[in-house]
């Protein structure tokens, strides 16, 4: 289990267009310590990152107007944000669905519903802390 301490402070996107899955997302982040910016498909992501700067971006796939994969590939392409850590969230679980999200320059796939730990383990791996 990661150190609870690892996340405080920690700032995370979550990008979904599912209100149940940013809420979900927001009270597990929220809980650890984490600060949370919720956005809710692609467009409304890009037109806040710039603003919030997040520390690591969790990432739906399946989204109206700008699906994941495109949303992924214009924070990877942004030269400021391109070592943001972005994780991939999905239902969908094939082989090609995680291939195509490292595609595009994600960096772990994390499939839903996703557990408190699995999220707050994402966060422990790719957070800023993760220097020991």
């Amino acid at each position: 289990m990661p150190d609870a301490t690892a996340q405080r402070g920690v700032k995370v996107m979550v990008i979904d267009d599912s209100n149940t899955i940013r809420r979900s997302a927001e009270i597990f982040l929220v809980q650890a310590g984490c600060q949370v910016v919720l956005a809710e498909d692609g467009f409304d992501a890009l037109a806040k990152i710039a603003d919030h700067q997040p520390d690591i971006v969790f990432c739906d796939i399946m989204m109206p107007r700008l699906d994941g994969y495109q949303t992924c590939a214009l924070i990877k392409k942004n030269a400021r944000f391109r070592n943001t850590p972005v994780i991939m969230l999905s239902s969908k679980d094939g082989l090609f669905d995680r291939a195509r999200g490292r595609m595009v320059g994600s960096d772990q796939y994390l499939t839903k519903p996703f557990t408190k730990d699995s999220l707050l383990q994402a966060v422990a791996t790719y957070g800023p802390q993760q220097v020991q």
